[in-house]
């Protein structure tokens, strides 16, 4: 169970600080829920979700190590890539709904890579693997900056320089 201040990681919203853990009663029965707000969206957006929720990913951060490791990954190649759009959407998005961070990088990794060769030759990466690759990329690299007490940017150039420094000739 999470405390109130512990920051998550939660479904599609990312990184999450919990306000509140509070008794609520919807449609007649009680259960303990977590409120919280995407760390980004402080202002906007308050969820509730019930304490034993199990359709809902949830997520402790990473720790230095293993955000480190994660980091590292970069210099690897990533997952196969498969020439079917929508195969390969349902492969990476049931990877990244597994929340195993270390798979998730193996995603971004291929992604990005695609990405940065797709530019090289005036191209854009397919629409659906950049939607994907944002929302997730997001969400790693400002878990990975919390726990590497860094900023996203400083995330972004050190993958960036890794991937490059990499490339296949």
């Amino acid at each position: 169970m999470f405390n109130i201040g512990d920051l998550i990681i939660y479904s599609a919203h990312g990184l999450c600080k919990i306000d509140d853990i509070c008794d609520k009663t919807i449609s007649g029965i009680t259960r303990k829920y977590y409120v919280m707000h995407p760390v980004k969206n402080s202002q906007q957006l308050t969820i509730s979700t019930p304490v034993d929720n199990d359709k809902v990913v949830m997520l402790e951060l990473i720790d230095k190590e293993e955000a480190r490791e994660i980091l590292e990954s970069f210099k690897q190649p990533g997952i196969r890539w498969d020439d079917k759009p929508n195969s390969r959407n349902q492969v990476f998005s049931d990877i990244v709904n597994t929340g195993n961070r270390k798979e998730i990088a193996k995603v971004v990794n291929t992604l990005l890579r695609k990405k940065l060769a797709a530019e090289a030759n005036e191209k854009k990466l397919y629409e659906q693997d950049n939607r994907l690759l944002n929302h997730v990329q997001n969400i790693l690299f400002e878990e990975l900056a919390i726990s590497l007490n860094t900023n996203i940017d400083g995330i972004n150039n050190t993958v960036i320089r890794f991937l490059k420094c990499n490339e296949p000739n």
